[in-house]
Protein backbone atom coordinates (compact mmCIF):
# COMPACT_ATOMS: atom_id res chain seq x y z
CA UNK A 1 0.00 0.00 0.00
CA UNK A 2 2.66 2.76 0.49
CA UNK A 3 3.49 2.52 -3.11
CA UNK A 4 0.36 4.21 -3.89
CA UNK A 5 0.35 6.86 -0.97
CA UNK A 6 0.26 10.23 -2.18
CA UNK A 7 0.50 9.29 -5.75
CA UNK A 8 -2.99 10.54 -7.44
CA UNK A 9 -4.18 13.82 -6.63
CA UNK A 10 -7.59 15.64 -7.57
CA UNK A 11 -6.54 18.80 -9.61
CA UNK A 12 -10.00 19.80 -10.61
CA UNK A 13 -13.47 20.59 -9.34
CA UNK A 14 -16.41 21.76 -11.87
CA UNK A 15 -20.23 22.56 -10.54
CA UNK A 16 -22.85 23.47 -12.24
CA UNK A 17 -25.92 25.73 -11.07
CA UNK A 18 -27.80 23.55 -9.15
CA UNK A 19 -31.76 23.61 -7.85
CA UNK A 20 -34.52 22.60 -9.64
CA UNK A 21 -34.12 24.10 -13.13
CA UNK A 22 -36.52 23.40 -15.45
CA UNK A 23 -35.72 22.17 -19.14
CA UNK A 24 -32.42 21.10 -18.31
CA UNK A 25 -31.60 17.57 -19.18
CA UNK A 26 -29.43 15.21 -17.86
CA UNK A 27 -26.64 14.96 -20.51
CA UNK A 28 -25.89 19.11 -20.62
CA UNK A 29 -25.17 18.78 -16.31
CA UNK A 30 -22.96 15.76 -17.16
CA UNK A 31 -21.14 17.79 -19.94
CA UNK A 32 -21.00 21.24 -18.36
CA UNK A 33 -19.67 19.93 -14.99
CA UNK A 34 -16.66 18.56 -16.66
CA UNK A 35 -15.87 21.17 -18.81
CA UNK A 36 -15.94 23.72 -15.85
CA UNK A 37 -13.75 20.69 -14.29
CA UNK A 38 -11.38 20.38 -17.23
CA UNK A 39 -11.02 24.62 -17.09
CA UNK A 40 -10.27 24.62 -13.25
CA UNK A 41 -7.26 21.88 -13.57
CA UNK A 42 -6.14 23.44 -16.69
CA UNK A 43 -6.24 20.58 -18.93
CA UNK A 44 -8.27 20.38 -22.55
CA UNK A 45 -10.45 17.86 -23.58
CA UNK A 46 -7.45 15.98 -25.38
CA UNK A 47 -5.47 14.86 -22.22
CA UNK A 48 -8.67 13.41 -20.82
CA UNK A 49 -7.88 9.23 -21.03
CA UNK A 50 -10.25 7.89 -19.12
CA UNK A 51 -14.44 9.39 -18.09
CA UNK A 52 -16.85 7.68 -15.93
CA UNK A 53 -19.88 8.78 -14.92
CA UNK A 54 -20.47 8.37 -11.43
CA UNK A 55 -23.99 6.16 -11.72
CA UNK A 56 -26.79 5.29 -14.79
CA UNK A 57 -30.76 6.25 -14.21
CA UNK A 58 -33.40 5.96 -15.95
CA UNK A 59 -33.67 8.73 -18.29
CA UNK A 60 -37.08 10.91 -16.72
CA UNK A 61 -40.28 11.55 -19.12
CA UNK A 62 -38.65 13.15 -22.87
CA UNK A 63 -35.01 13.02 -21.89
CA UNK A 64 -32.43 11.35 -23.48
CA UNK A 65 -30.67 8.16 -22.11
CA UNK A 66 -27.54 8.93 -20.64
CA UNK A 67 -24.58 6.91 -21.63
CA UNK A 68 -20.68 7.80 -21.45
CA UNK A 69 -20.96 7.04 -25.10
CA UNK A 70 -23.75 10.06 -25.37
CA UNK A 71 -21.78 12.23 -22.91
CA UNK A 72 -18.17 11.96 -24.64
CA UNK A 73 -19.83 12.70 -27.88
CA UNK A 74 -21.87 15.85 -26.91
CA UNK A 75 -17.83 16.63 -25.54
CA UNK A 76 -15.80 15.75 -28.90
CA UNK A 77 -13.66 13.48 -26.41
CA UNK A 78 -12.03 9.93 -27.49
CA UNK A 79 -10.75 8.56 -24.82
CA UNK A 80 -9.19 5.41 -24.08
CA UNK A 81 -11.85 4.32 -21.67
CA UNK A 82 -15.20 5.23 -21.06
CA UNK A 83 -17.15 3.15 -18.03
CA UNK A 84 -20.79 4.13 -16.21
CA UNK A 85 -22.04 2.23 -13.14
CA UNK A 86 -25.43 1.13 -13.49
CA UNK A 87 -25.49 -0.01 -9.78
CA UNK A 88 -24.31 1.34 -6.64
CA UNK A 89 -20.82 -0.31 -6.63
CA UNK A 90 -18.71 2.60 -6.47
CA UNK A 91 -15.84 1.22 -8.53
CA UNK A 92 -14.51 4.45 -9.60
CA UNK A 93 -11.66 5.41 -7.35
CA UNK A 94 -10.09 1.89 -8.07
CA UNK A 95 -10.73 2.29 -11.64
CA UNK A 96 -8.94 5.59 -11.57
CA UNK A 97 -6.21 4.64 -9.59
CA UNK A 98 -5.31 1.44 -11.60
CA UNK A 99 -5.39 3.20 -14.59
CA UNK A 100 -3.12 6.06 -13.65
CA UNK A 101 -1.04 4.31 -11.17
CA UNK A 102 -0.44 2.13 -14.67
CA UNK A 103 0.37 4.61 -16.98
CA UNK A 104 -2.08 3.79 -19.18
CA UNK A 105 -3.88 7.42 -18.42
CA UNK A 106 -2.79 10.14 -17.67
CA UNK A 107 -6.04 12.02 -16.79
CA UNK A 108 -9.60 10.66 -15.67
CA UNK A 109 -12.38 12.23 -15.23
CA UNK A 110 -15.80 11.22 -12.80
CA UNK A 111 -18.88 13.26 -13.87
CA UNK A 112 -22.68 13.50 -12.19
CA UNK A 113 -25.48 14.68 -13.91
CA UNK A 114 -29.33 14.78 -12.75
CA UNK A 115 -32.23 16.89 -13.70
CA UNK A 116 -34.05 14.57 -10.62
CA UNK A 117 -35.79 17.39 -8.67
CA UNK A 118 -37.53 19.07 -11.70
CA UNK A 119 -38.17 15.47 -13.48
CA UNK A 120 -39.31 14.35 -10.01
CA UNK A 121 -37.39 11.05 -9.98
CA UNK A 122 -38.64 8.48 -7.90
CA UNK A 123 -36.39 6.21 -5.76
CA UNK A 124 -39.18 3.42 -4.76
CA UNK A 125 -38.91 0.79 -7.66
CA UNK A 126 -40.93 -1.59 -5.60
CA UNK A 127 -43.98 -0.64 -6.78
CA UNK A 128 -45.05 0.08 -10.10
CA UNK A 129 -48.46 1.09 -11.52
CA UNK A 130 -49.95 0.31 -7.79
CA UNK A 131 -48.81 -2.93 -8.20
CA UNK A 132 -45.83 -4.66 -5.95
CA UNK A 133 -42.39 -5.44 -8.01
CA UNK A 134 -40.59 -6.85 -5.18
CA UNK A 135 -41.77 -9.43 -2.66
CA UNK A 136 -40.76 -7.07 -0.07
CA UNK A 137 -43.21 -4.39 -0.70
CA UNK A 138 -45.48 -6.68 1.00
CA UNK A 139 -43.73 -6.36 4.33
CA UNK A 140 -44.02 -2.19 3.63
CA UNK A 141 -40.42 -2.19 2.40
CA UNK A 142 -41.47 0.63 -0.18
CA UNK A 143 -38.08 2.51 -0.95
CA UNK A 144 -34.17 3.09 -0.63
CA UNK A 145 -35.46 5.10 2.98
CA UNK A 146 -37.35 2.57 4.59
CA UNK A 147 -34.40 0.28 4.29
CA UNK A 148 -31.91 2.66 5.87
CA UNK A 149 -35.10 3.00 8.35
CA UNK A 150 -34.68 -0.60 9.36
CA UNK A 151 -31.23 -0.07 9.67
CA UNK A 152 -31.68 3.35 12.14
CA UNK A 153 -34.53 1.84 14.51
CA UNK A 154 -32.39 -1.02 15.52
CA UNK A 155 -30.09 1.33 15.89
CA UNK A 156 -31.59 3.13 18.30
CA UNK A 157 -32.22 -0.20 20.27
CA UNK A 158 -27.84 -0.94 20.40
CA UNK A 159 -26.84 1.97 20.66
CA UNK A 160 -29.18 4.34 21.93
CA UNK A 161 -29.28 6.69 19.42
CA UNK A 162 -32.42 8.54 17.72
CA UNK A 163 -33.73 11.67 16.56
CA UNK A 164 -32.27 13.45 19.43
CA UNK A 165 -29.28 12.84 17.71
CA UNK A 166 -30.19 12.67 14.09
CA UNK A 167 -31.56 16.59 14.42
CA UNK A 168 -28.23 17.80 15.57
CA UNK A 169 -26.54 16.43 12.44
CA UNK A 170 -29.73 17.86 10.67
CA UNK A 171 -29.15 20.83 12.05
CA UNK A 172 -25.19 21.02 11.97
CA UNK A 173 -25.28 20.77 8.28
CA UNK A 174 -27.99 23.14 8.03
CA UNK A 175 -25.69 25.83 9.63
CA UNK A 176 -22.78 24.82 7.30
CA UNK A 177 -25.15 25.26 4.09
CA UNK A 178 -26.32 28.81 5.12
CA UNK A 179 -22.37 29.03 4.62
CA UNK A 180 -22.84 28.59 1.79
CA UNK A 181 -24.52 30.80 -1.10
CA UNK A 182 -24.37 27.61 -3.79
CA UNK A 183 -26.27 25.30 -1.04
CA UNK A 184 -29.83 24.61 -1.88
CA UNK A 185 -30.98 25.42 1.66
CA UNK A 186 -28.78 28.74 1.91
CA UNK A 187 -30.56 31.03 4.02
CA UNK A 188 -32.83 28.88 5.34
CA UNK A 189 -32.14 27.97 8.91
CA UNK A 190 -32.94 25.00 11.07
CA UNK A 191 -34.08 24.94 14.42
CA UNK A 192 -35.20 21.88 16.72
CA UNK A 193 -38.90 22.66 16.18
CA UNK A 194 -38.66 22.63 12.65
CA UNK A 195 -37.18 19.45 12.49
CA UNK A 196 -39.79 18.05 14.95
CA UNK A 197 -42.48 19.54 13.03
CA UNK A 198 -41.04 17.23 9.74
CA UNK A 199 -43.40 14.60 8.14
CA UNK A 200 -42.89 10.87 9.63
CA UNK A 201 -41.79 9.37 6.17
CA UNK A 202 -40.24 5.85 7.41
CA UNK A 203 -40.33 5.51 11.07
CA UNK A 204 -38.08 6.51 12.21
CA UNK A 205 -36.67 8.77 9.99
CA UNK A 206 -38.18 12.31 9.39
CA UNK A 207 -38.66 13.95 6.16
CA UNK A 208 -35.41 16.41 6.95
CA UNK A 209 -33.51 13.13 8.16
CA UNK A 210 -33.22 12.63 4.10
CA UNK A 211 -31.70 13.90 1.21
CA UNK A 212 -33.70 16.26 -1.49
CA UNK A 213 -33.30 15.68 -4.60
CA UNK A 214 -31.44 18.28 -7.07
CA UNK A 215 -31.01 18.90 -10.47
CA UNK A 216 -27.59 19.51 -11.71
CA UNK A 217 -24.14 18.05 -11.68
CA UNK A 218 -20.38 17.95 -10.15
CA UNK A 219 -16.99 16.43 -11.71
CA UNK A 220 -13.53 15.95 -10.61
CA UNK A 221 -10.48 15.39 -12.55
CA UNK A 222 -7.62 12.97 -11.40
CA UNK A 223 -4.44 12.31 -12.20
CA UNK A 224 -0.74 11.42 -11.25
CA UNK A 225 0.74 13.90 -8.46
CA UNK A 226 3.83 14.75 -10.98
CA UNK A 227 1.04 16.11 -13.23
CA UNK A 228 -0.56 17.75 -10.31
CA UNK A 229 2.76 19.58 -9.62
CA UNK A 230 3.38 20.48 -13.17
CA UNK A 231 -0.03 21.95 -13.38
CA UNK A 232 1.14 24.88 -10.82
CA UNK A 233 -1.90 25.28 -9.00
CA UNK A 234 -3.38 24.21 -5.47
CA UNK A 235 -4.57 20.43 -5.94
CA UNK A 236 -5.49 17.90 -3.23
CA UNK A 237 -3.50 14.46 -2.58
CA UNK A 238 -4.78 11.13 -1.63
CA UNK A 239 -3.11 9.77 1.28
CA UNK A 240 -4.64 7.42 2.05
CA UNK A 241 -8.10 5.15 0.24
CA UNK A 242 -10.08 1.89 0.67
CA UNK A 243 -12.75 0.11 -0.90
CA UNK A 244 -15.23 -2.46 0.62
CA UNK A 245 -18.24 -4.11 -0.16
CA UNK A 246 -21.03 -6.14 1.84
CA UNK A 247 -23.11 -8.11 -0.49
CA UNK A 248 -25.75 -8.97 2.07
CA UNK A 249 -29.55 -7.65 1.55
CA UNK A 250 -30.49 -4.85 3.78
CA UNK A 251 -32.63 -6.23 6.18
CA UNK A 252 -30.24 -8.98 6.95
CA UNK A 253 -27.53 -6.08 7.42
CA UNK A 254 -26.17 -5.79 11.15
CA UNK A 255 -25.55 -2.91 12.95
CA UNK A 256 -22.92 -4.01 14.70
CA UNK A 257 -20.84 -5.86 12.22
CA UNK A 258 -16.82 -5.54 13.08
CA UNK A 259 -16.66 -6.60 8.85
CA UNK A 260 -18.65 -3.62 7.42
CA UNK A 261 -17.97 -2.44 4.53
CA UNK A 262 -17.36 1.02 6.09
CA UNK A 263 -14.79 -0.22 8.99
CA UNK A 264 -12.90 -2.19 6.71
CA UNK A 265 -12.52 0.65 4.03
CA UNK A 266 -11.80 3.09 6.34
CA UNK A 267 -9.15 0.61 8.18
CA UNK A 268 -7.36 0.44 4.78
CA UNK A 269 -7.44 4.03 4.59
CA UNK A 270 -6.61 5.11 7.36
CA UNK A 271 -3.42 2.25 7.42
CA UNK A 272 -2.10 3.24 4.45
CA UNK A 273 -2.13 7.09 5.22
CA UNK A 274 -1.08 6.71 8.54
CA UNK A 275 -3.41 8.53 11.12
CA UNK A 276 -5.59 7.79 13.21
CA UNK A 277 -9.01 9.73 13.95
CA UNK A 278 -7.04 12.13 16.00
CA UNK A 279 -5.09 13.69 12.91
CA UNK A 280 -8.52 14.29 11.07
CA UNK A 281 -9.29 18.14 10.63
CA UNK A 282 -12.95 17.62 9.15
CA UNK A 283 -15.12 15.27 7.24
CA UNK A 284 -16.72 15.34 4.23
CA UNK A 285 -19.26 12.14 4.13
CA UNK A 286 -22.05 10.71 2.24
CA UNK A 287 -25.36 11.66 4.31
CA UNK A 288 -28.15 10.46 2.01
CA UNK A 289 -29.35 10.40 5.35
CA UNK A 290 -28.87 11.61 8.81
CA UNK A 291 -28.55 8.19 10.16
CA UNK A 292 -25.57 7.40 7.78
CA UNK A 293 -23.82 10.17 9.15
CA UNK A 294 -23.94 8.51 12.35
CA UNK A 295 -22.97 5.55 11.46
CA UNK A 296 -20.01 6.15 9.25
CA UNK A 297 -18.44 8.22 12.17
CA UNK A 298 -19.41 5.12 14.57
CA UNK A 299 -17.72 2.58 12.05
CA UNK A 300 -14.85 4.82 11.15
CA UNK A 301 -13.98 5.25 14.92
CA UNK A 302 -14.08 8.64 16.20
CA UNK A 303 -16.41 7.68 19.01
CA UNK A 304 -17.51 4.44 21.16
CA UNK A 305 -21.06 3.51 21.14
CA UNK A 306 -22.15 4.45 24.39
CA UNK A 307 -20.84 8.26 23.61
CA UNK A 308 -23.25 8.56 20.69
CA UNK A 309 -25.53 11.41 21.89
CA UNK A 310 -22.14 13.26 23.94
CA UNK A 311 -20.58 13.18 20.73
CA UNK A 312 -22.54 14.22 17.45
CA UNK A 313 -23.90 17.28 19.22
CA UNK A 314 -23.86 20.77 16.45
CA UNK A 315 -21.16 22.19 18.75
CA UNK A 316 -18.93 19.73 17.52
CA UNK A 317 -19.81 19.10 13.93
CA UNK A 318 -21.58 22.28 12.89
CA UNK A 319 -19.01 25.75 11.98
CA UNK A 320 -16.52 26.80 14.39
CA UNK A 321 -16.70 22.87 15.98
CA UNK A 322 -14.16 20.38 16.75
CA UNK A 323 -15.02 18.11 14.07
CA UNK A 324 -16.57 20.17 11.28
CA UNK A 325 -18.37 17.61 9.22
CA UNK A 326 -19.66 18.37 5.98
CA UNK A 327 -18.92 21.91 5.76
CA UNK A 328 -21.03 22.48 2.50
CA UNK A 329 -24.07 21.90 3.87
CA UNK A 330 -23.90 18.18 2.72
CA UNK A 331 -26.53 16.28 0.16
CA UNK A 332 -29.05 17.25 3.40
CA UNK A 333 -28.45 20.74 2.87
CA UNK A 334 -25.93 21.66 -0.40
CA UNK A 335 -26.97 19.59 -3.23
CA UNK A 336 -27.19 15.67 -4.23
CA UNK A 337 -24.50 14.68 -6.47
CA UNK A 338 -23.90 11.41 -4.59
CA UNK A 339 -20.31 10.99 -3.87
CA UNK A 340 -18.90 13.83 -5.66
CA UNK A 341 -20.73 16.40 -3.04
CA UNK A 342 -18.52 14.96 -0.24
CA UNK A 343 -14.97 14.73 -2.14
CA UNK A 344 -15.40 18.21 -4.64
CA UNK A 345 -16.15 20.04 -1.09
CA UNK A 346 -12.70 18.57 0.65
CA UNK A 347 -10.83 19.21 -2.22
CA UNK A 348 -12.01 23.18 -2.42
CA UNK A 349 -11.58 23.19 1.43
CA UNK A 350 -8.12 21.68 0.88
CA UNK A 351 -7.33 24.30 -2.10
CA UNK A 352 -8.59 27.29 0.39
CA UNK A 353 -11.80 27.86 -2.40
CA UNK A 354 -14.47 27.97 0.45
CA UNK A 355 -15.54 31.70 1.29
CA UNK A 356 -16.92 32.22 4.37
CA UNK A 357 -17.11 28.50 4.79
CA UNK A 358 -13.48 28.53 4.62
CA UNK A 359 -11.68 26.46 7.44
CA UNK A 360 -9.10 28.25 8.62
CA UNK A 361 -11.08 31.79 8.22
CA UNK A 362 -14.07 30.94 9.69
CA UNK A 363 -14.17 32.31 13.32
CA UNK A 364 -13.02 29.16 16.09
CA UNK A 365 -11.50 26.55 13.13
CA UNK A 366 -8.41 25.45 11.75
CA UNK A 367 -6.91 25.68 8.31
CA UNK A 368 -7.15 22.02 7.28
CA UNK A 369 -4.43 19.63 6.56
CA UNK A 370 -6.41 16.15 6.43
CA UNK A 371 -9.48 15.80 5.19
CA UNK A 372 -11.29 12.22 5.18
CA UNK A 373 -14.03 11.71 2.77
CA UNK A 374 -17.18 8.80 2.44
CA UNK A 375 -19.02 7.15 -0.25
CA UNK A 376 -21.59 4.97 0.26
CA UNK A 377 -23.44 2.40 -1.85
CA UNK A 378 -26.77 0.98 -1.88
CA UNK A 379 -27.51 0.30 1.76
CA UNK A 380 -24.19 0.40 3.85
CA UNK A 381 -23.40 -2.50 0.97
CA UNK A 382 -20.34 -0.32 -0.67
CA UNK A 383 -18.08 2.01 0.78
CA UNK A 384 -14.95 4.05 -0.06
CA UNK A 385 -12.59 6.28 1.86
CA UNK A 386 -10.22 8.89 0.88
CA UNK A 387 -7.87 10.41 2.90
CA UNK A 388 -7.38 13.97 1.58
CA UNK A 389 -4.43 16.24 1.89
CA UNK A 390 -3.23 19.37 0.42
CA UNK A 391 -0.48 18.99 -2.23
CA UNK A 392 2.80 20.48 -1.88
Amino acid sequence: MEDLKNKIAIVGVGYTPQGKLPGRTAISFHTEAIRNALADAGIEKGDVDAMFLYRHFEALAGDYDVTAFTVAEQLGFRPSVIGQETYCTRGWLYNSVGLLRSGLCRYVVISYGDNARSGRRSFVKELSGGKATDDLAAFGDLSTMSKYAMQARRAMDTYGTGPEVWKEISIAQRQWACLNPQAAMYGKPLDDEAYYASAMVAEPLRLLDATPSSDGGRAIVLTTVERAKALGHPYAVIRGFGSANQPVSPFRLQVEDPESAAKLASRQAFRMAGITCRDVDACELYDCFTYTVEATLRDYGFFPREQVKEFLTRQRLGPGGELPVNTSGGMLSEGYFMGLTPVAEAVMQLTGRCGQRQLGVLPGTKEPEIIVCSDNGAVFQSHITLVLERGA
